[in-house]
């Protein structure tokens, strides 16, 4: 592992960790010598794609990513940025009532924001930003009964 650059929960880390010897069990689980003493692990994730493991050693969990020369170059290059979603307005995804807003006129939502609750077969469902918008209006108030795609809420 020496002359490899890992980032470990977003902290850059150089060289030899004092590693001696990885042992895997199977696909999944492994034991590690580090500076004589062994500790076991498992990798819980691994987004391979991304050069990320998600391990677990001795109960604690660890993201660890390895970075490579074209990762510079692609974030650099403003490759690395996430695509968002921009919002123009929401329908709803069901037959239901609003029980209520989570938002009002002016607010801004990022992805994964609370909208509203819609009571549909009773069960309440909150509905979440798929994207990122203001709040420009709101088409309906709270109790008001919609129909599947109805126009709830407009964005800028």
């Amino acid at each position: 592992m020496a002359d490899t650059n890992y980032i470990i929960d977003g902290e850059k880390l150089e060289g030899n960790f004092g590693f001696s010897a990885v042992e895997w069990i199977d696909e999944r689980f492994f034991t590690i010598d580090y500076m004589g003493e062994k500790y076991h692990g498992e990798v819980v994730e691994a987004a391979t794609e991304d050069q990320k493991l998600t391990v677990k050693i001795n109960q604690r969990t660890f993201e660890i990513k390895k970075e490579r020369p074209i990762d510079e170059l692609i974030h650099e290059m403003g490759l690395d940025k996430k695509k968002v979603k921009k919002l123009h307005q929401l329908k709803s995804p069901m037959p239901g009532r609003i029980l209520d807003f989570s938002v009002e006129v002016g607010d801004e939502v990022d992805e994964g924001t609370p909208l509203l609750t819609l009571e549909a077969m009773k069960m309440e469902n909150v509905i979440k930003s798929e994207g990122i918008g203001k709040v420009k209006s709101l088409a309906k108030g709270k109790d008001d009964v919609v129909e599947k795609n109805e126009l709830i809420i407009e964005f800028e």
